[in-house]
């Protein structure tokens, strides 16, 4: 295949975001399913991440790992599907989706953890406090329709599944904003689609 894309995932992993991105582009793409463990951690694929963990997309050869990189980089490999962002978009498009892979990511971590940070040790954590970063996240969701304007994009993709989840999980503040953001995600065909096939994987 001249355009092949292969993902490496598991069903119960952070590679439901790059899934949901992908059906989302539309392209045809091979899906490998890694168990946790030995599988991860065989040279073959350390290889390809080192980090071990998944998920790990790669497109002729390109090797593209994190979540935010790869929805990143399909938006702007694929255009026709339009999720990378217009001119006028690009703030708030790479503002928020840095923030989920940064202060949001960092500090839903830690409380799932119980780490709490000092309140006297706050400026010196990229996020400050979960607090804030709820806040925070309000805010995004909250300014218009999808993060970056009134359009579904890729930002959507990458923050939307981390608050469905969150809510779901009760790992983020169950908040009517972040409600309301979600419910205008949760029924996306492209959703549908990837949760299925995670099923039948897992």
């Amino acid at each position: 295949m001249s355009d092949e894309l292969i993902l490496y995932t598991n069903p119960q992993s952070r590679g439901m975001i790059a899934r949901w991105m992908l059906e989302e582009v539309g392209v045809p793409y091979r899906m490998v399913v890694l168990e946790y463990g030995a599988p991860m951690k065989a040279p073959d694929y350390l290889a390809l991440n080192p980090m071990g963990k998944v998920p790990t997309l790669v497109h002729n050869g390109a090797v593209v790992t994190e979540c935010a990189a790869i929805c990143a980089y399909l938006a702007e490999t694929f255009p026709e599907a339009g999720l990378a962002p217009r001119p006028h978009e690009r703030a708030a498009w790479f503002r928020w989706l840095f923030f989920g892979a940064g202060p949001l990511e960092a500090a839903v971590s830690n409380r799932a953890l119980g780490i709490e940070v000092p309140a006297e040790r706050e400026r010196s954590i990229g996020y400050g406090s979960f607090t804030r970063v709820m806040d925070t996240l309000e805010v995004a969701v909250s300014a218009s329709p999808y993060l970056a304007g009134d359009r579904f994009t890729a930002a959507d993709v990458y923050l939307g599944a981390q608050i469905g989840w969150g809510l779901q999980f009760g790992t983020i503040d169950r908040r009517p904003a972040f409600e309301t953001y979600w419910a205008r995600l949760a029924g996306r065909p492209a959703l549908t689609r990837a949760s299925a096939t995670d099923d039948m994987a897992g």
